[in-house]
């Protein structure tokens, strides 16, 4: 006898989409990582940059136990995207770049010891964009109220009707989403030159508080940089960029994205207690 209640219907309608997104999942293996990726295009797999070592070889994990060498393509700390290659005849997934709204159920289809899994959440956050912590533009911020392992960050966020809308990560405390239009946008630019293009003032700064707020001291200057061409030299004080006022270095360094490259900026600083403005052209920042 058949179960046609109204939870059997559901539950076989998750196991489907699980089933039909799992072929484009694989397990990532890196130094003594664990992780997921997925297949974007043809031989090119995302994954979450966090998760993945600074060092060693990689290797992609297959549903039939089998495993292929990978490289790293490139990857991006800012937005936690890296792209690997690696010769394996797998299905890219279908992304969306649709944005679920809150409280709507999602699927997290993943891998756990080179096997394939699945997680069921809920978007406990559904909002716009914003700045991760190390500088990096997210279109959407996404989160979800479920419980992932270390081995699944990297595996694909599901909506209820199957549409994969991005790659789930393991955030502080949280469980977030990169939402598709931020991987459609990272992943090109990685595949062409392995890296994000980042602004770069060619200044070591340190904190400083001020009688009226907060300054960055200029401990280093790199000759060759930006700022040097324009002025600055060791020992000034910034104040201000723009016309805004300094919060910190580390929100000074959140500014300098991809969009900032090229663009010439105010620079107020003080130098000796007296004030001086600067105009500096943003470089690209040298490749590590």
């Amino acid at each position: 006898m058949t179960d046609s209640s109204p939870l059997s219907s559901l539950s076989s309608a998750f196991a489907e989409l699980v089933a039909r997104t799992a072929p484009s999942v694989v397990s990532v293996h890196s130094h003594r990582s664990r992780s997921t990726g997925f297949v974007w295009k043809s031989g090119l797999i995302i994954t979450a940059d966090e998760a993945l070592a600074d060092e060693g070889e990689v290797e992609i994990g297959l549903a039939d136990g089998s495993r292929a060498a990978a490289t790293i393509t490139g990857r991006d700390h800012t937005t936690d995207i890296a792209l690997l290659r690696a010769d394996i005849a797998l299905a890219p997934a279908k992304l969306a770049a649709t944005v679920p709204p809150l409280g709507a159920l999602s699927i997290v289809v993943a891998t756990h010891r080179e096997t394939p899994s699945a997680a069921l959440g809920m978007v406990s956050a559904s909002g716009k964009s914003w700045r991760s912590l190390r500088g990096g533009d997210i279109d959407a911020r996404i989160e979800l109220d479920v419980r992932l392992r270390e081995s699944q960050q990297g595996g694909l966020a599901l909506d209820a009707s199957g549409d994969a809308f991005g790659m789930a990560v393991l955030g502080p405390r949280r469980v977030l989403v990169i939402p598709t239009a931020t991987i459609e946008r990272i992943a090109p630019q990685l595949e062409a030159r392995g890296h994000i293009a980042r602004g770069y003032l060619g200044l070591g700064l340190q904190p400083v508080r001020l009688d009226d707020g907060i300054g960055a001291m200029v401990m280093s200057v790199d000759k060759a940089g930006p700022s040097a061409a324009a002025g600055i030299r060791q020992g000034d004080v910034i104040v201000a960029v723009n016309d805004q006022k300094l919060s910190g270095v580390r929100a000074l360094s959140r500014t300098l994205g991809p969009a900032s490259v090229g663009a010439v900026v105010d620079v107020a600083v003080r130098r000796g207690g007296e004030p001086v403005s600067f105009k500096v052209t943003v470089g690209e920042r040298p490749e590590a």
